[in-house]
């Protein structure tokens, strides 16, 4: 009667708090039937059930916070398991997470056969360490007997094996089996895009990443550890030496943007620039056309206008819709636009992204903002709509904002922040007279290992000149 587990969730992810349980004790699920619903710092996942059965204990609660690996139900399948004999395990269209175990033991290769297979046997002692109790008990029995003279080829060739680089934080809903022969043949398996139900990952989704990965680099580990380890916190005095003092401990999404913010504050050099440009025209535009995207589902503002013109200043700019690999001292430029949108909630500042802004008019943009806001609000957003934005927009106006200096959003290389508009008199040299006009503080900060302070100032002109002029803007797409 196995126990499940709760799954890696992705790089960084420990721990998540569970906000409702799904099934009962004495509930007949199948697999990949959800068993919770749990709220990491990141997003609101489902967590599916990895055979089908019979829910017969629940270990944990609603509001519990639980770690990755710790036991969530027992489940009684629904077809007994058999214990391997010599010949190869028979898989039954019920099969689970312990025949596939099986099934995967007795394909491994022998000490005769060592040298002509490359992936290799892992050395039993680390098999032992990470895999669960249950998917020990159903290797076949000759594995087990294994004289120590056979097993010392497989664990040369096992010193041997690739390194595992990770490059996903997403969620990977796999068996302990199929993570074993991931790490077995060098592949991380949150990198793995899984094609089964509710995105479960299947042995030839493990063998594609395989194929396609890049060879690995022992650089981007060091990297990746250095970027995690950060600074260590200085420690506060006693401040209730002085008077008295309560403590509020930070939501799990406030403590995974003070960290983002330390690191990107720490490690990239910001340059903060700073214009104003005049947006009368552009706000008769959006009068115009407020209806036509009201009629949509839209909600057309400034913040869906502007999004427009920065997704056409990126084509413009390739090198600010870029990345800087630091280890590889090269820049990653990109052949798309996802724009990453702030958007404040009451639990804390979020990033989702529009893919492809570029590509659509103000109209449609205007329908998927206001999508994605509600969503952020809702907390439901996924986080594959927090990943992969190659710049981002925040606007600060509603709240009475003015000039900033916003923090990159890591690994993207510039920001830019909008501040409130304003009626402001300028001076018309035509007329020789002045005039209101509407006015909007604009600041962009810039990496500047990848832009100088001209760079910076180029782009900066070409979205002012672009607002100024935004009748262009308003025909394409």
């Amino acid at each position: 009667m196995p126990d499940f587990k709760l799954p890696e969730l992705g790089e960084d992810i420990e721990e998540a708090d569970v906000i409702k349980l799904l099934v009962a004790e004495g509930d007949t699920v199948t697999a990949d039937q959800p068993l919770i619903e749990i709220e990491t710092e990141k997003a609101t996942l489902e967590v599916p059930a990895e055979i089908a059965g019979t829910v017969t204990k629940i270990h944990i609660k609603q509001g519990d916070t639980i770690t990755v690996g710790q036991v969530i139900a027992t489940i009684e399948a629904d077809a007994p398991t058999e214990t391997p004999e010599k010949s190869a395990p028979k898989k039954s269209k019920a099969a689970g997470p312990k025949e596939e175990a099986a099934e995967h033991a007795a394909e491994e290769p022998s000490a005769e056969d060592a040298d002509e297979k490359p992936a290799a046997e892992e050395p039993e002692e680390a098999a032992e360490e990470d895999e669960p109790a249950e998917e020990d008990e159903a290797e076949p029995a000759q594995a087990k007997k294994k004289p120590a003279a056979e097993k010392k080829p497989a664990r040369e060739k096992a010193s041997a094996a690739p390194a595992i680089i990770s490059t996903s934080d997403k969620p990977a809903f796999a068996s302990p089996s199929l993570r074993k022969l991931a790490r077995e043949i060098g592949v991380d398996i949150r990198s793995v895009e899984g094609s089964g139900p509710a995105g479960r990952i299947t042995e030839d989704d493990v063998k594609r990443a395989s194929r396609e990965r890049p060879a690995p680099a022992s650089a981007a580990l060091d990297a990746a550890e250095a970027t995690r380890s950060g600074f260590a916190p200085r420690q506060l005095p006693d401040f209730s030496q002085w008077a008295q003092v309560k403590r509020e401990p930070l939501s799990r999404l406030r403590r995974t943007v003070s960290r983002n913010m330390a690191r990107s504050w720490t490690e990239i050099p910001h340059v903060h620039l700073q214009d104003h440009a005049d947006i009368t025209a552009m706000e008769e535009l959006r009068q115009q056309y407020k209806e036509r995207a009201k009629s949509a589902g839209g909600n057309l503002t400034i913040s869906v206008m502007m999004l427009k013109i920065v997704a056409s200043a990126l084509r413009a700019h390739p090198r600010v819709n870029a990345s800087y690999d630091a280890e590889a001292h090269e820049l990653v430029l990109k052949d798309y636009v996802h724009i990453g949108v702030a958007v404040d909630t009451d639990r804390g500042l979020v990033v989702p992204k529009i893919e492809n802004a570029d590509e659509k008019n103000i109209v449609e943009l205007s329908v998927e903002l206001n999508g994605i806001a509600e969503r952020a609000r809702t907390n439901s957003l996924t986080l594959e709509e927090m990943r992969g934005s190659t710049f981002t927009v925040t606007n600060l106006g509603s709240l009475g904002t003015g000039y900033f200096a916003p923090i990159i959003n890591w690994p993207e290389v510039a920001v830019l922040g909008l501040g409130r508009a304003e009626q402001t008199p300028v001076w018309d040299e035509e007329n020789a007279e002045f005039k209101p006009r509407l006015i909007i503080p604009l600041s962009l900060g810039h990496d500047h290992r990848v832009l100088d302070g001209a760079d910076g100032a180029r782009f900066m002109s070409w979205i002012v000149e672009a607002i100024r002029n935004p009748l262009l803007m308003a025909l394409e797409g």
